[in-house]
């Protein structure tokens, strides 16, 4: 496995993990941010900038389909990072709202982030563990 596969598995892995376990640690305060960002299109716009930035770097850097699960999560989060960007720079703000909305995420915040930190956890895991 490359190194790179190991260090993105690792720095992705463990930014999330405890990214998430400070959301679900403070969840009333996380909302409250969340909300207020969809409300601001400039703040939209920066995160969009840099989260193509760093979808991008990651398509580049790692666009490994083979190899095993971390490889390929990896990747895959690469894509869905840039994906994301593009999204948050090419979509309405209304529209974003709306999906932000029709997700329901303040009522199903603890689910999701039970997922992330799941699959963050074992991002990190495996990475560290390999």
């Amino acid at each position: 496995m490359s190194h790179l596969t190991l260090f993105l598995g690792k720095f992705l892995g463990l930014s999330c993990l405890l990214m998430c376990a400070v959301f679900v640690a403070k969840p009333r305060e996380s909302l409250e941010a969340i909300n207020s960002m969809m409300e601001s299109p400039g703040l939209i716009l920066v995160t969009g900038i840099f989260t193509i930035g760093g979808g991008a770097a990651m398509v580049v850097g790692h666009n490994i389909w083979s190899g095993g699960a971390l490889p390929v999560a990896v990747t895959l989060l690469g894509w869905l990072t840039l994906i994301k960007g593009v999204a948050l720079l090419a979509t309405p703000p209304r529209a974003l709202t709306a999906f932000y909305q029709a997700l329901h995420y303040p009522t199903w915040f603890r689910p999701y982030m039970a997922a992330a930190l799941a699959f963050s956890a074992w991002l990190a895991l495996t990475a560290f563990l390999a």
